[in-house]
């Protein structure tokens, strides 16, 4: 019997010309969990889909052996027969679909004369809910009526269906709660004992150390090495990745404060589908210019709904005044804002933030077109001599600035997202998970970025999963539970208790 159920040995990969990874190594021992760690763009999607056949055998170099024999795959298919089940970064569903017609989408139950069991089905798809430690998903809905994080947890049933003896997870907890994270951890630990082995791609160090038997780190399409979890800490896993060492995550900078310049006042949205729900609750709050603002809560809290509101994306019922430099104004759709001077990178990159097909550069520069016009033509060589200095100065890795973006990976398409919002020289700049999918070198860049921003008077405000990241950047933190503002803290020895406690309701309680 092979000591290891795989070993992927000198695997290269080219685009156009561009090698992308080179003379990668990596093995995983039956009963395995590796963390595969490296910054955007290092490589680690890339190898992936050479191992998952989304690149098949044939278009890249090397050898992959799987249980001792050589794997010459030219479909996902043959991967996930063998027992290669990937979970990519983006989710891979089909939104009208049922959460049961995701789970089986490609190898449906049927019954006599070919017909789809959708009993069965149902059952099937319940059953790895109440797994999943989620009972309370309707698996006869659509997957459009969950959250992301949930969505993410859909696609995990998704690939233990396929009964996975090697599961590739790609940021799985990017979209997911503390709770519903730890839920996650917990089952692979249990799938670990069964012997199912795991390659396990995350930019929260916190998770790999906690759940990794063995660490592989690449960096700019190379192999670093490969360490014990034992051996190592989250410091050395990030001068691995990044190639230096950082002391401080959170580069917070010194930024002036000044006066009002963003008001919200009375703000309470309806859900789209429950018109009788409210998912934002009279929220009133104000911003000032170069203040950076947190928004915190628990995922459905109605973080999102609120800036969707602001933004003028918001699709259900919604009521509300809001102020810009003291004058009311109407926000009536997304370009309207974007004329006003508020702008926004929304949580759902894939959906709301990019158009795939479209080049990097056209999608940094479609906010401000108009710019580049004359006589309703565009002038191309300014364009795209601005494109080259964004490009420069968001350090997007991209071969090319007319690549489509759909061929970078997330976390540099979401620098450029962040970009095409940032050159209409927003007053106010709403993020909702500016961060998401992204690593800890990238983060750090924007960041800076933020602060930099608030030093130029922009007012921020920022929504985060992340604790840490919310404490370590914001001047004020704003805690959003049940669609109410339940807190309005300066961060001046705020702790992630008191913000947590404010999120449940806890202090009410206690006033109580």
């Amino acid at each position: 019997m092979a000591e290891y159920l795989l070993e992927m040995r000198g695997i290269t990969k080219e685009f156009a010309g561009v090698k992308a990874i080179s003379g990668i190594d990596l093995k995983v021992r039956a009963g395995e969990i590796v963390g595969l760690c490296g910054e955007n763009g290092a490589g680690k999607s890339t190898l992936m889909k050479v191992l998952s056949a989304v690149h098949p055998y044939g278009s890249w170099e090397g050898t992959i052996l799987w249980e001792g024999k050589e794997l010459k795959a030219h479909t996902i298919r043959e991967t996930e027969d063998a027992g290669i089940v990937i979970i990519h970064q983006e989710l891979m569903m089909v939104p009208h679909l049922s959460v049961a017609e995701n789970i089986f989408l490609g190898s449906e139950l049927t019954r006599g004369f070919g017909f789809v069991d959708y009993e069965a089905m149902n059952a099937r798809a319940t059953a790895l809910m109440q797994q999943l430690k989620m009972p309370d998903i309707n698996v006869a809905l659509p997957v459009l009526a969950y959250s992301g994080g949930k969505q993410q947890l859909i696609e995990v049933a998704k690939a233990l269906n396929k009964n996975a003896k090697l599961l590739i997870l790609d940021e799985p907890t990017s979209a997911l709660t503390t709770t519903e994270t730890e839920t996650l951890l917990e089952l692979l630990r249990e799938f670990r004992s069964r012997g199912m082995s795991c390659v396990y791609i995350s930019h929260k160090i916190d998770e790999v150390a906690a759940i990794a038997d063995t660490v592989t780190v690449i960096r700019d399409g190379a192999h670093i090495g490969t360490l014990p979890m034992r051996e190592l800490d989250a410091g050395k896993i990030i001068a691995m990745m990044v190639g230096r060492e950082m002391k401080n995550l959170f580069p917070r900078e010194e930024h002036k404060i000044g006066d009002v310049i963003f008001e919200a006042k009375n703000v309470t949205c309806w859900d789209a589908i429950n018109s009788e729900r409210k998912v934002v609750d009279d929220v009133s709050f104000e911003l000032r210019a170069g203040e950076i603002v947190g928004v915190a809560g628990l995922v459905g809290a109605g973080r999102t709904e609120l800036a969707c509101k602001l933004f003028g994306y918001w699709s259900g019922d919604h009521e509300g005044k809001i102020f810009l430099e003291g004058k009311e104004i109407t926000v009536k759709n997304p370009a309207d804002a974007v004329r006003q001077g508020i702008c926004m990178v929304p949580e759902d990159r894939k959906r709301l933030g990019i158009i795939p097909l479209m080049p990097v550069g056209y999608n940094m520069t479609m906010s401000v077109l108009g710019r580049f016009a004359h006589y309703q033509l565009i002038n191309a060589e300014d364009e795209l001599a601005v494109i080259q200095a964004e490009i420069i100065r968001m350090k997007i890795k991209t071969a090319h600035p007319l690549l489509p973006i759909a061929s970078l990976s997330g976390g540099n398409q979401q620098k450029a997202v962040v970009d095409k919002m940032l050159l209409p020289d927003p007053k106010v700049l709403i993020l909702d998970e500016p961060t998401h999918g992204v690593d800890v070198g990238a983060k750090y860049e924007i960041y800076k970025l933020i602060f930099e921003l608030a030093r130029q008077g922009v007012a921020i405000l920022m929504i985060s999963s992340e604790m840490p990241e919310i404490l370590g950047i914001a001047d004020r933190v704003l805690v959003i539970g049940e669609g109410k503002l339940r807190g309005n803290f300066p961060n001046v020895d705020l702790s992630q208790e008191k913000v947590l406690a404010a999120a449940i309701g806890a202090e009410e309680d206690a006033a109580a």
